[in-house]
């Protein structure tokens, strides 16, 4: 465990600089045991988000093979994780899992936070993976072994894109799990156990987004948008993740009923094809046409085109594009799995770049000074990181000015894409109140349903 700490604010300032993070939900309990369930998307990235929606040191079940990975085998061991033996890996080890079990139940019994991926693998289907039964037999064999009913609390990771640099990336706790009127199966029958791993899942969908396909994703986002666009936005990211599983949900269910989907969804998809084509976004249509003149616009983005903003973008961008590309082709050489792809291009740039800044920061020194050095040393990374926020401004600029030239040159095309627009937010509203009724009958009483809208 001497490593947690220090990997949890390392893990905290990697995913920060990797993804746009959000994190929203209710708060993991900060002292006592407890354990975190949650879904297994990136590999050895979810650990990393797992870590900061807690906010607390966190031991992981982790495959026994990790502890002797010489890349990572360090890592895993420092952080107290707890090996699992899994067939997969060696029938002769399975055995040793009791020794698992125990070591779990004597950590939460300690009052540990221990952390669990019931889906067993990472992987990059769209949809959970049918749940194993080990988180549930934690709980009931801790409760059984030391007389401690801890909680279980599923934390959710969403991505719009795994596996692009500066993609967004949500982090949401959920409501802690009841259980309380579960007691370990005295028969053996194991319907505590069932049951309780059918709560855990039910709570994991209220904190991810399920698709049936991952075509859906660009579906279900423009539905959101166009939804959002003439209904308002949501008041933060938990709620946008609420929206976007509502609207899931809803296509699933029109789907697999024949309900009327099919023409909605091509609906939906025309509109949006007609918005790429030329740029815009479904807030565009809706904003007010009085858009501020090129002269407000030009003056708000003055500090973007100034002569130090400019001299450090352009510096910045000359220093750093060589291990930027070094960290890329190192990612493609590898030909990673998709669910691993994000880990691999984090821990080869948390490689590459520390090389690279070491490297200039000694050439300097040795050719101008050891103060140089030194100054570089302490200094590129924080060039490195204002060149990052300055690409991004351009860029996000770059768009704004895209979609505010179109909006003044094509205006006789936005009255009948705005009531288009509006005529599909309606029948998308209509269809969404349908399934949110659906869905409040149907929900259980005896899981924590819904997320506590609090974002940080």
């Amino acid at each position: 465990m001497w490593l947690a700490p220090v990997l949890s604010h390392v893990a905290n300032a990697a995913l920060r600089i990797y993804y746009r993070l959000h994190r929203a939900g209710g708060a993991v309990p900060p002292t006592g045991p407890v354990l975190l369930v949650a879904n297994h998307p990136n590999s050895l990235l979810d650990p990393a988000m797992v870590a900061l929606a807690a906010g607390r040191p966190v031991r992981f079940l982790a495959k026994a093979p990790l502890f002797s990975d010489p890349l990572v085998g360090f890592l895993v061991r420092g952080a107290g994780s707890i090996p699992v033996y899994r067939k997969a890996d060696d029938p002769s080890q399975v055995g040793r899992n009791e020794e698992m079990f125990r070591a779990v139940h004597d950590a939460l019994a300690g009052g540990a936070a221990v952390g669990i991926f019931p889906e067993g693998l990472s992987h990059s289907d769209p949809s959970l993976a049918p749940l194993k039964t080990g988180a549930a037999r934690i709980a009931l064999g801790t409760l059984a072994a030391h007389g401690r009913r801890v909680p279980i609390v599923a934390i959710g990771s969403v991505f719009r894109n795994k596996n692009v640099f500066r993609s967004e990336a949500l982090v949401t706790v959920g409501r802690p799990i009841a259980w309380d009127d579960l007691s370990p199966d005295a028969g053996g029958d194991g319907h505590a156990v069932r049951e309780l791993t059918q709560r855990i899942d039910r709570a994991l969908r209220e904190v991810t987004v399920n698709l049936d396909r991952w075509e859906d994703a660009a579906l279900v986002e423009l539905a959101e948008a166009i939804y959002a666009a003439e209904f308002g936005k949501a008041t933060d990211a938990a709620e946008w993740v609420a929206r976007l599983r509502t609207t899931t949900e809803t296509l699933a269910h029109l789907r697999h009923t024949g309900d009327g989907s099919v023409p909605l969804a091509k609906d939906i998809v025309r509109h949006g094809r007609i918005l790429q084509r030329l740029g815009l976004r479904p807030q565009d249509l809706v904003e007010d046409p009085k858009r501020p003149g090129a002269l407000w616009w030009v003056m708000r983005r003055l500090p973007l085109g100034g002569v130090i903003p400019l001299a450090v973008l352009a510096v910045g961008s000359a220093v750093f594009v060589i291990p930027y590309r070094i960290t890329s082709i190192v990612e493609k050489r590898a030909r990673p799995r998709d669910d691993v792809r994000a880990t691999h291009k984090l821990l080869a740039g948390a490689i590459v770049f520390p090389l690279w800044i070491v490297t200039l920061s000694l050439a300097l020194a040795l050719a101008v000074g050891p103060i140089t050095g030194l100054v570089a040393l302490l200094g590129l990374p924080a060039l490195g990181l204002f060149t990052l926020g300055l690409h991004e401004q351009w860029r996000d600029a770059g768009a704004e000015a895209a979609r505010y030239l179109t909006l003044r040159r094509r205006r006789e095309m936005l009255e009948p894409l705005r009531a288009t627009q509006h005529e599909l937010s309606i029948r998308l509203k209509a269809v969404l109140e349908q399934q949110t009724a659906r869905a409040s009958e149907a929900r259980p009483l005896t899981h924590a349903s819904g997320l506590p809208q609090r974002e940080q």
